[in-house]
């Protein structure tokens, strides 16, 4: 397994614990990952540990959940203020670029299928079953392999976030699913 890494559970149940059918990763196992980089001691402000969800390209499941083109969705332990909420701080780990300044890389081996996107986070909510994101901006992708992980990486960060079951992501407005057929 890929240091710093943490793949995705494939298990899935309803709330009345029976097993549930389902296209999106699920919460991911309750393991540490290892942050993207080291956090220095005695820092002047607090940093807290949240999981953003990258795409390892074709790995066939070795090191993650397999989907979409034979890659592997793995979570990569990023840094964001200790006092900030963990859905908006995950998925604002997610949706930031290697030119922003408090943005390095999370790993050289994965891929973030929303690198060419311009997404801001606009809010969130979770209900104890849905976590509800909602975003606006530009949606770039790469390629059509890029469909399937930019709805993989966007929903396993928001559900492992908090611990929900699944999720509904908006982009201006628009289920993913629209805006992934339109953009």
């Amino acid at each position: 397994m890929t240091p710093g890494v943490v793949p995705p559970s494939t298990a899935r149940t309803t709330p009345r614990g029976t097993p549930a059918a389902s296209k999106t990763p699920e919460v991911p196992a309750p393991e540490d990952p290892v942050p993207s980089e080291p956090v220095p001691s005695g820092s002047p402000a607090a940093l807290q540990a949240v999981t953003a969800y990258y795409v390892l390209l074709d790995d066939g499941g070795s090191n993650g959940v397999r989907f979409g083109c034979n890659d592997s969705l793995v979570g990569v332990a990023r840094t964001s203020s200790a006092g900030e909420d963990p859905l908006p701080a995950a998925v604002r780990a997610l949706l930031e670029t290697p030119a922003d300044a408090a943005a390095p890389r999370p790993s050289p081996d994965v891929y973030n299928a929303l690198q060419g996107s311009d997404l801001t986070f606009l809010s969130g909510s979770f209900d104890g079953t849905t976590v509800t994101v909602y975003l606006a901006g530009t949606l770039s992708m790469g390629g059509v392999c890029d469909l399937p992980r930019v709805e993989a990486q966007l929903t396993q960060t928001a559900v492992s976030a908090v611990g929900a079951i699944r999720a509904e992501i908006h982009i201006n407005g628009r289920p993913l699913a629209e805006a992934l057929r339109q953009d």
